[in-house]
C-alpha cells in the first residue's frame, strides 16, 4: 500500500522521500535532535486539511489516495493536533521524537502506530481507531516542570476527575488490537496509562511494558487476551495495575516472557495489582510473577484506608468478587511480598499455587491481619493445588467451597503462635491433603465438610496459637468427613503435633488414624481430644507414648485398633462413655493373658476407679460371645471398686472393706462366679457334718439340767420326737432363709456355739451370692 513519506517544508508538496530526508541514524531518545531532522507538526497536518468556501480550514474526508501517513526519523516540533478529526488515514511514526504529546482526542482514524518513538505523552481520550493502536518499543516521559496544561497530563494539578496520565485512552474504542510491547512509560507522579472503559475488539498486548506510575484500566473490555507478560509495573504507594471491573473475553496473562530464551523476564509489579469484580472468560495466569508492596510503606489510596478487619493492610494482589471461567495460575515460582487476596471470587477451573512463595509482615498488636493468602467466601469448581507452597503469614480460606480437591504437598507454611492454615466452615467435595508439610502455627479446619478424606500424613505442626480458648496445633472440631481423617506416619516420614490435636464432635464415616504419630500436649495439657467423635474405626497406634492427656470422652467407633503406647499416655486417658463394638485384634476364648493385659492398660490409663470403661470392655466381650472374659472384667471392676472405697474410708474402716472384698473375691467372685459359692457351700456342709457328727456335747452328762436325746441335748423338753442328724443340722445353719426344724432346737455349748454361728454367717453370704448370680444368669442383661 502506498504511503506518504515526509521531507522538510519548502521542498514541495507531498512527494516520495528524496534527497532532503532526515538522517537514517536519527536517535529519537536524544534530547538534542539535529536540525535537519526537525519537521513542524503543522506541515505534517497540511495534506489532511482543506479550506472551505469561507476560507476556514477543515479536515479532509480523504487526505490523499494513500491511506497511510508514515513519518520516519523526525523530530516533530509543535503540536500535532488531530482532535475531533475524522480521517480514513493510518498514522505511522517510526523512530520519531515529539515536542508535545500527540493529540487525537475525539478523533476517528484508520489506525495509529508509534514504533521506537519518544513522546512526552499521548492524548487519546474518546479516540476511535478502526485498526490497531501501537506503541512498540517507545518511551513516554512526562516532564513535571513543563507548562503543558492539557486535560491529559497534569503533573502540577490535583483536581479530582481531571486526568493526570502520560498515555490517556479513556473511553477510547479500538477495533483492532492495542499493542504496548517493549514500551516504557515514566510518570511516577501520576498515571502512566489511563484507559478507563477502553473497548478493544482485539487483544490488549503489553509484553515487557515498563511503567513508573499507575496503569489504570478499570472497566476496560478486551475481546481477546490481555497480556502483560514480562511487564514491569511500578507504583509503590498505590495501584501498580488498577483493573477494577475489567472484562476479558480471552485470558489475562501476567507471566514469564520468553522473547529472549536465555534471559526470560517475569511479570513484576511494585505496588498493588487491583482487579476486583474482574470477569475473565479464559484463564488468569501469574506464573512466575513478582508481586511486591512495601510492608512498612504508606499506601496512598483512599479505598484502602479503612478500619475493616477483613481488609488486608498491605495486599499485593486484590481480586475480590472476581469471576474467572478457566483456571487461576499463581504458582511456578510466583513470589509475592504482600497478601494474595481473592475474597468472594468464583473460579470455574482450578486455583494453582504450586511452587509459590508469599510473604507478609507480621503484626505485633491485635487485630492480626497478617494473611498471606485470603480466599474467604470463594468458590472453586476445580482443585486448589499448592504443592511446594511457601508462606509467611496465614493461609485463610474460611467459608470456601472447593468442588475438587485441596492438595498442599511438601509445603512450608509459617505463622507461629497463630492460625497458619484456617479453613473454618469450608466445603471440599474431594480430599483435603496437607501431607509432608511443615506448619508453624495452628491448622484450623473447624466445622469443615469434606467429601473424601482429610490427610495430614507425615506433616509436622509446631508453635500453635497461644489463645487460651483455642490452643491447638490441629483443630478439627465438628468436621464432617465422608471417608477418613489420617494423621499418620508412612515410609520415612512422621506426623508430629506439638500442641495437641482436637476432633471434638467430628463425624467420620471411615477411619480416624494416628498410626505412627508423635503427639504432645499444648498449654491445655491435652495431646489428643477425640471427645464425642464418631467413626467406623479408630486406629490409635502412636509411635511413642503421647506426652499429655488423651480424651475419648463420649467417642464412638465400630472397631478399635490400639497399642500399649496409647494407654500409657503421660497424662492418662479420659474414657467416660467411650463406646467401641469390637477390637481390631479380637481376644480369643483362651486369651486370658490378653484380658489381663487390657485390664492393666485400663487401670494405668484412668489413674483411678471409674466403672464405665470396665463395663464397656465387658459389653464388647459379651457381644463377641466371650462371656467368661466379660465376667472376669466385671470381677476386676468390683475389686478396684472396693480398693477405691477402702482408700476413701481411711485406715481403720478401710481394712474392713478390704477384708470384705477379699472374702467376696475368693469365695464368690463378687457374684460373677456362683458355682464357686456352691462349692464353698458343699465344702462347709461336709466340714459341718463331720464337726457335729464326730464331736460330742458335755450336756449329755447332766440329765438333770438338760433333755438328753441320744448324742445331743434338746433345748426344749417339749420337743419330743427329735432325732439328731449332723448333716441336716449343718444344712439348716447354711440356709438362712429356710428352717428345716433343727436350727435353734439343739443345745450348743462351748466351741460348738461359735462354730454354728460362723456357719450361719457364711450361709448368709454364700446363699445370697448364689441367688444373685443365678438371677443375673437368667436375665442375661448387660451390667450398668
Amino acid at each position: 500500500m502506498p504511503a506518504i513519506r515526509w521531507r522538510p517544508s519548502g521542498s514541495g508538496s507531498d512527494v516520495p522521500e528524496g534527497d532532503n530526508q532526515a538522517p537514517v541514524n536519527f536517535d529519537p531518545f536524544d534530547p538534542d535532535p539535529p536540525a535537519e531532522a526537525v519537521i513542524e507538526a503543522e506541515e505534517l497536518l497540511k495534506p489532511l486539511r482543506e479550506q472551505d468556501s469561507r476560507g476556514l480550514l477543515r479536515w479532509r474526508r480523504q487526505a490523499t489516495n494513500a491511506p497511510i501517513l508514515q513519518v520516519e526519523n523526525r523530530f516533530v516540533r509543535g503540536r500535532l493536533d488531530l482532535r475531533a478529526a475524522e480521517l480514513a488515514v493510518l498514522l505511522r511514526f517510526e523512530n520519531c521524537r515529539f515536542e508535545y504529546p500527540p493529540d487525537v482526542r475525539e478523533a476517528t482514524l484508520l489506525g495509529l502506530s508509534f514504533y521506537r518513538c519518544w513522546l512526552p505523552g499521548l492524548k487519546a481520550r474518546n479516540f476511535r481507531s478502526r485498526n490497531d493502536v501501537r506503541l512498540i518499543r517507545c518511551r513516554v516521559e512526562v516532564d513535571d516542570d513543563s507548562e503543558e496544561r492539557g486535560t491529559d497530563v497534569l503533573a502540577t494539578r490535583t483536581d479530582r476527575g481531571v486526568p493526570n496520565a502520560a498515555v490517556n485512552l479513556t473511553d477510547a474504542t479500538v477495533d483492532g488490537t492495542v499493542i504496548l510491547t517493549g514500551t516504557r512509560i515514566h510518570h511516577p507522579s501520576g498515571k502512566a496509562l489511563q484507559a478507563d472503559r477502553l473497548n478493544v475488539v482485539g487483544a490488549f498486548l503489553a509484553y515487557r511494558l515498563t511503567t513508573d506510575g499507575e496503569v489504570r484500566v478499570p472497566g476496560m473490555t478486551a475481546h481477546g487476551n490481555v497480556n502483560f507478560s514480562g511487564a514491569r509495573l511500578r507504583n509503590p504507594k498505590g495501584f501498580a495495575l488498577n483493573g477494577n471491573g475489567i472484562t476479558v473475553r480471552g485470558s489475562l496473562l501476567c507471566e514469564m516472557d520468553h522473547y529472549r530464551p536465555n534471559s526470560p523476564r517475569p511479570f513484576s509489579a511494585t505496588g498493588m495489582v487491583y482487579v476486583p469484580s474482574m470477569r475473565v472468560a479464559g484463564d488468569l495466569v501469574f506464573r512466575g510473577a513478582r508481586l511486591e508492596v512495601d510492608p512498612d510503606g504508606e499506601i496512598v489510596v483512599d479505598a484502602w484506608k479503612t478500619g475493616d478487619w477483613y481488609v488486608d493492610p498491605h495486599p499485593a494482589f486484590i481480586a475480590d468478587r472476581m469471576h474467572v471461567e478457566g483456571n487461576v495460575e499463581m504458582g511456578d515460582g510466583l513470589r509475592a511480598t504482600g497478601t494474595l487476596r481473592m475474597v468472594n471470587t468464583r473460579i470455574g477451573g482450578s486455583l494453582r499455587l504450586a511452587g509459590a512463595k508469599v510473604t507478609v509482615p507480621r503484626n505485633v498488636e491485635p487485630p492480626y491481619k497478617d494473611r498471606a493468602i485470603h480466599l474467604d467466601g470463594s468458590e472453586i469448581n476445580g482443585d486448589l493445588e499448592g504443592s511446594k507452597l511457601r508462606t509467611e503469614g496465614q493461609f485463610r480460606l474460611a467459608d470456601v467451597t472447593v468442588r475438587g480437591n485441596v492438595f498442599v504437598r511438601d509445603g512450608d507454611l509459617s505463622h507461629p503462635f497463630r492460625d497458619v492454615f484456617s479453613a473454618r466452615r469450608s466445603r471440599v467435595s474431594g480430599n483435603l491433603m496437607l501431607s509432608t508439610c511443615t506448619m508453624r502455627g495452628t491448622v484450623r479446619l473447624q466445622g469443615m465438610t469434606v467429601g473424601g478424606s482429610i490427610d495430614l500424613q507425615n506433616t509436622t505442626v509446631t508453635e500453635p496459637e497461644r489463645d487460651d480458648s483455642a490452643q491447638w496445633a490441629v483443630d478439627l472440631r465438628s468436621v464432617q468427613v465422608s471417608r477418613s481423617v489420617l494423621m499418620h506416619s508412612r515410609d520415612d516420614g512422621t506426623f508430629r503435633s506439638e500442641g495437641g490435636v482436637t476432633l471434638d464432635g467430628a463425624v467420620i464415616k471411615r477411619k480416624f488414624c494416628i498410626a505412627g504419630a508423635v503427639l504432645s500436649a499444648g498449654r491445655n495439657g491435652l495431646a489428643l481430644d477425640a471427645g464425642d467423635t464418631i467413626a467406623e474405626e479408630f486406629e490409635l497406634t502412636p509411635a511413642t507414648v503421647p506426652d499429655g492427656r488423651i480424651s475419648l470422652r463420649g467417642a464412638q467407633c465400630g472397631t478399635l485398633h490400639d497399642n500399649e503406647r496409647l494407654w500409657y499416655a503421660s497424662g492418662g486417658i479420659e474414657l467416660e462413655d467411650f463406646r467401641y463394638e469390637a477390637l481390631h485384634n479380637p481376644i480369643p476364648l483362651k486369651g486370658d493373658q490378653q484380658v489381663e493385659l487390657r485390664l492393666t492398660w485400663l487401670r494405668h490409663a484412668m489413674r483411678g476407679y471409674r466403672p464405665g470403661p470396665y463395663d464397656q470392655l465387658a459389653t464388647m466381650l459379651r457381644a463377641c460371645g466371650n462371656e467368661e472374659h466379660a465376667d472376669a472384667v466385671l470381677m476386676r471392676k468390683q475389686q478396684y471398686r472396693y480398693e477405691s472405697l477402702a482408700t476413701g474410708y481411711g485406715q481403720f474402716f478401710g481394712l474392713g472393706v478390704r477384708v470384705w472384698s477379699w472374702l467376696q473375691r475368693w469365695m464368690v467372685g463378687y457374684g460373677y462366679r456362683p458355682v464357686r459359692a456352691l462349692a464353698w457351700l458343699l465344702a462347709l456342709l461336709v466340714l459341718g457334718s463331720l464337726w457335729f457328727g464326730l464331736g460330742s456335747d458335755d450336756c449329755t452328762l447332766d440329765p438333770d439340767r438338760f433333755v438328753v436325746l441320744g448324742e445331743r441335748c434338746a433345748v426344749n423338753a417339749d420337743d419330743t420326737g427329735l432325732e439328731w442328724d449332723p448333716v441336716l443340722y449343718t444344712v439348716d445353719l447354711l440356709v438362712p432363709l429356710a428352717d428345716f426344724g433343727n436350727k435353734g432346737r439343739w443345745h450348743m455349748g462351748g466351741l460348738d456355739k461359735w462354730v454354728s454361728t460362723g456357719f450361719i454367717a457364711m450361709g448368709w453370704v454364700l446363699v445370697t451370692t448364689v441367688a444373685a448370680g443365678v438371677t443375673r444368669t437368667l436375665r442375661r442383661t448387660s451390667p450398668n
